[in-house]
């Protein structure tokens, strides 16, 4: 078997004299033609402290590359900004980019015939994205997180501002101590540092066998951090020797690995969305209600923000996640057979793991856990037929009954809420959001972080086709399908209907005679203006539903 699968046809032979060329100009010796290729992905960009280190980690991993006997060729993709863009016509961008970037890092390694694949990311679409090119090109692939960023010295960050916003509107804090807590909270390089999407996927990913153990929780400046990526040369290189493939890794057990991980570390609700579709990619048949299968078994242990006290920097302190993994493969929570990136089994790779320290309080045991199943619950009935995702910890009760407060954009339920419209009791209803109607998907972590900042975090609950940041807590559902522009049931609510949610029971009930449901569906209109143009155009044409992931290359959904 050759290690040389792909790049042998475009540089062997007198015939791609032409393409060799090409190649020594950017710096290719006739060794360097015998050796494998092995495309680097960088997802670098100082749009956002998540992604502003990532060539330094780059270049690292280039080089061990070299250092092994294989030849690296770094290249770059894209990265957006959720918490910049966050409450902006700009965010219907940010699970568009999943996609772009997926398409340009099989758009590139396919076009150039690289034998194996290493991708950094650093930022919530880039992790899932780079795992869906992953699974498509189906080639030796391993993927290295950028990092988790540190909190400030007052324990604050991101979704900290987001809400003292909320605080300032009420008029509990001044503006002056507002921009005190802005320019405190986010200082250099990583990811946002609680267990939001990008340390949520980080970890999935882990578990899901992708990364080397260890990676998803390390600190993005850190010495262990530059070890793992100079790890990443030995690594590809055996992969390529087993020629394992993402195929032989990304199973339907290993993605249970992935959900169970998820589940215990209090993930986001992303983590829904992006594991349906880094299964769709790889041909896995997951669905939402294996979420909830899990989800009966799995405890919540961790005690992360954002409803924790912790964040990702103190858990590495304590050993990272393998020790959480530990426990739960000693339960027998996860499948300890599923070959992962190192060439042995997630159980071997545990194997020598010891347990945290007594005294750390991050990490909960399995026998006395924060909750006694998952706090990601899905939800069906009348509201969500397809279903929804909820993110319910317990700590805001876990049935909720109210008056529905309709919106039909992120930006009008916002100032409905800054400006004190919402009440006790509500249920704030925001819809054409979902992934056509946006189009994009749109997070709504402003307007929930404006009803954390205002106290209203248990006394109201929210829905929504959108979905949220990993950032939000409180008693919120999201990703509810049908969606409303296609004229999914959340379409027909009117203000003061009432809105039972269940996270017991797993249901989602508007609480209107079906007859008149009907009578309001023969007269919904849709009110969205479409983009007729550019990439939104494009992904509102071409994207599926949320229950199976937003994936935008199903073709008979």
């Amino acid at each position: 078997m050759t290690k040389r699968k792909h790049s042998s046809k475009l540089v062997d032979g007198p015939l791609q004299a032409a393409s060799r060329s090409m190649l020594r100009g950017v710096g290719f010796s006739s060794e360097d033609f015998k050796k494998p290729l092995v495309g680097v992905a960088s997802t670098w960009s100082k749009v956002t402290p998540c992604n502003m280190h990532i060539n330094d980690l780059a270049e690292i991993v280039e080089q061990s590359i070299d250092e092994s006997n294989l030849k690296a060729v770094l290249f770059n993709t894209i990265t957006v900004s959720d918490g910049i863009s966050m409450g902006t016509e700009g965010m219907k961008y940010s699970l568009v980019s999943r996609e772009v970037i997926a398409d340009s890092i099989e758009t590139v390694v396919g076009c150039l015939g690289y034998d194996g694949l290493v991708a950094i990311g650093g930022c919530d679409k880039n992790m899932p994205g780079a795992l869906i090119g992953m699974a498509r090109l189906n080639r030796p692939s391993l993927f290295i997180y950028g990092g988790s960023i540190k909190p400030s010295h007052e324990n604050t960050d991101y979704v900290t501002v987001c809400e003292k916003t909320g605080e300032y509107a009420k008029g509990d804090i001044s503006e002056d101590e507002l921009i005190r807590i802005e320019e405190i909270s986010v200082k250099g390089p990583g990811s946002c540092g609680g267990m939001y999407t990008a340390n949520t996927m980080a970890s999935a990913i882990e578990a899901l066998g992708m990364s080397l153990p260890g990676s998803s929780s390390q600190d993005a400046i850190s010495n262990n951090k530059k070890h793992d990526c100079k790890e990443a040369g030995t690594a590809i290189e055996h992969l390529i020797e087993l020629d394992l493939k993402p195929s032989d890794i990304m199973t339907k057990e290993a993605f249970e690995n992935a959900i169970t991980a998820v589940i215990a570390l209090g993930g986001s609700t992303n983590a829904v969305l992006h594991l349906l579709a880094m299964a769709d990619a790889i041909g896995v048949d997951l669905h939402l209600d294996d979420f909830s299968r899990i989800g009966e078994n799995v405890p919540v242990v961790a005690d992360i923000k954002p409803f924790g006290n912790h964040f990702m920097s103190e858990l590495n302190e304590q050993g990272g996640i393998s020790p959480v993994l530990k426990m739960l493969l000693d339960k027998n929570l996860l499948h300890g057979d599923c070959l992962t990136v190192t060439g042995k089994t997630l159980a071997e790779n545990l194997k020598d793991i010891s347990p945290y320290n007594s005294s750390q309080g991050i990490i909960k045991s399995l026998e006395d856990p924060i909750k006694g199943s998952s706090h990601l619950r899905i939800l069906y009935g009348n509201l969500a037929p397809e279903g929804a995702v909820a993110k319910i910890t317990g700590q805001e009760g876990t049935t909720f009954e109210g008056k529905a407060r309709v919106f039909n954009s992120e930006e009008d339920g916002n100032q409905a809420i800054l400006n004190k419209e919402i009440k006790a009791g509500d249920v704030v209803v925001i819809r054409y959001e979902g992934p056509k109607g946006g189009p994009g998907m749109r997070e709504m972590l402003k307007p929930t972080s404006a009803i954390m900042g205002q106290g209203l975090g248990d006394k109201v609950a929210f829905i929504t086709d959108g979905r949220f940041s990993g950032g939000t807590h409180g008693f919120v559902v999201g990703h509810i399908s049908p969606e409303a522009e296609v004229g999914g049931p959340i379409a027909l609510i009117e203000d003061d209907d009432l809105i039972r949610i269940d996270a017991e029971s797993n249901e989602l009930i508007l609480l209107v005679d079906e007859e008149i449901l009907q009578e309001r569906k023969r007269n919904l209109k849709n009110i969205n203006v479409s983009p007729k143009k550019g990439v939104l155009a494009k992904y509102k044409h071409l994207v599926g539903s949320a229950s199976k992931g937003a994936v935008t290359d199903s073709y008979d959904q």
